[in-house]
């Protein structure tokens, strides 16, 4: 046999070799399945800071119809509603305006989608509307 002889079994050898085909493949995967568990997490957080913003726009909004000596003006119904807000407060605001339903309040929050690679600020929502009690 000659040196050519052998090399060719060699890599023949090698290419007949699939021992680590898995791992390389496992390699291959490995990142989009970062970015997908990554991407889940922060749609759940997301969903839970549109969660607590809802639920501190309801409790403003009812806080203005019916606890009217707590939330006498624009100033206290924001303080009010940013303690019941649990998420993150980038560009967090509340507006009071008084309508037919009764007393609606507006809240907006930015929410900093973060993939790993990018960052995206996706402007999140929510409004309620209270009857004003007249008892």
């Amino acid at each position: 046999m000659d040196a050519i002889e052998l090399i060719m079994r060699a890599l023949k050898a090698i290419l007949r070799d699939e021992r680590a085909a898995s791992a390389a493949e496992f390699v291959l995967v490995l990142p989009l399945l970062i970015l997908l568990t990554i991407g889940t997490i922060n749609v759940g957080l997301m969903m839970y800071v549109y969660s607590t913003l809802n639920f501190a726009v309801e409790d403003a909004a009812r806080c203005a119809s019916v606890k009217t000596t707590v939330c006498t003006d624009a100033g206290t119904l924001q303080a009010y509603a940013e303690a019941r807000y649990r998420g993150p407060a980038d560009g967090l605001t509340f507006a009071l305006t008084t309508e037919a339903c009764g007393s609606r309040v507006v809240g907006s929050v930015d929410y900093d989608f973060t993939t790993g690679l990018t960052s995206t600020t996706i402007p999140l929502s929510a409004s309620a509307c209270y009857p004003v009690y007249a008892g």
